[in-house]
């Protein structure tokens, strides 16, 4: 070392001892903050020293550098606790305080559910009426039973990345190993199966994931509210009786509806239902592209494949599945003419709900 390089570590411990006397007579928090920014800011004393380091000689380097870690590591340690000694001492209201005053009310009014889950919860009641169990199923499914149990060809589009979120680090896996959020709710059903005695009935409400771009009809996330009886002979117009009941609930009256074939792995045979246009009732307006009919729900009897994987024999039961995007039903029974308001966080839309 020359004279200067060799002065540098007692130069560092001088610097080290006069940040902590410094520490040790901050009596407030913001005096503390004003030694930190002395010491290890940008320009801070400290961080000159570390600066210095890369133009040492190779040989003085580590003794230098280690000394400046070691004192910028103890100014740390001794700024982080005088600034919790100082706000464990601070009082914790400024002036006294009379706890018997009432409280004031929070600005923008009551708070209230979201229209969503106030429909979900208004399907919820209708169908406990009926004798339903309300079921939840994990966000965080798998290939297995988002689309294996579900009867979904191995080479499906929806089981591509375009469709469905896959969890970083399984989509080299298959099967179970193999997660993902779950892009329907009808996988849930399989777990329903496995996990009671049939007959049974219960629906299963809940939010479903999709990798899709984002308009006024279309979300990522949304909800879903699935409905499904399983019993050893189960007619159409049940499945007719779900629908009534969904539709009921929703528009507080009667709403006419159509089943038309339709084509879905999970179910044989399937159905694409539709209801009469509330806008127009049924003349054809913008909202129903002049047909006086929307699309609102698929359902149909469950796949023998289905069942089979729910441990049933398709021999001997049989069911009914009604799946509803509840979003759109909202949409509906408020005249609300894009989805994406109901994820805007926007209290001048939420408040009318309230």
């Amino acid at each position: 070392m020359t004279s200067t390089d060799s002065d540098l570590p007692t130069q560092i411990d001088q610097v080290r001892q006069s940040a902590l006397a410094a520490v040790a007579a901050a009596d407030t928090t913001a005096a503390v903050d004003e030694v930190r920014r002395e010491f290890l800011g940008r320009t801070g004393t400290l961080l000159q020293f570390r600066r210095l380091v890369g133009t040492l000689p190779p040989a003085d380097r580590k003794t230098v550098g280690a000394a400046v870690g070691a004192a910028q590591g103890e100014v740390e340690q001794a700024l982080a606790a005088r600034s919790q000694e100082l706000l464990d001492a601070e009082p914790a209201l400024a002036e006294p305080f009379d706890v018997t005053l009432p409280g004031l009310p929070p600005a923008g009014g009551p708070g209230g559910l979201h229209p969503t889950v106030q429909m979900m919860y208004d399907l919820n009641d209708a169908f406990t009426a009926l004798n339903f169990e309300v079921y939840s199923g994990p966000e965080i499914s798998s290939e297995l039973f988002e689309f294996d149990h579900m009867n979904f060809p191995a080479d499906h589009p929806a089981r591509e990345s375009m469709d469905t979120y896959w969890l970083t680090g399984t989509a080299d896996k298959h099967g179970e190993q193999r997660l993902c959020l779950r892009p329907h709710l009808t996988g849930a059903s399989i777990r329903y199966m496995r996990e009671h005695e049939p007959p049974f009935r219960f629906v299963y409400p809940g939010r479903v994931y999709r990798n899709e771009s984002t308009d006024a009809r279309h979300e990522r996330a949304f909800f879903q509210y699935e409905v499904l009886i399983v019993d050893r002979d189960v007619p159409l117009t049940a499945g007719k009786m779900l629908v009534d009941t969904i539709l009921d609930t929703v528009f507080g009256k009667p709403v006419e509806t159509r089943m038309r074939t339709g084509f879905f792995p999970f179910v044989e045979p399937g159905f694409e239902i539709d209801m009469r246009c509330q806008v127009c009732d049924g003349q054809g307006c913008r909202t129903c592209r002049q047909v006086g009919w929307l699309e609102v729900m698929p359902g149909g009897a469950p796949h023998p494949n289905v069942l089979c994987a729910g441990g049933l024999d398709p021999a001997e039961w049989t069911g009914f599945y009604v799946n509803v995007g509840l979003d759109r039903l909202v949409m509906m029974r408020y005249g609300i003419d894009d989805v994406r308001l109901f994820h805007s966080a926007d209290l001048r839309f939420l408040t009318q709900f309230a």
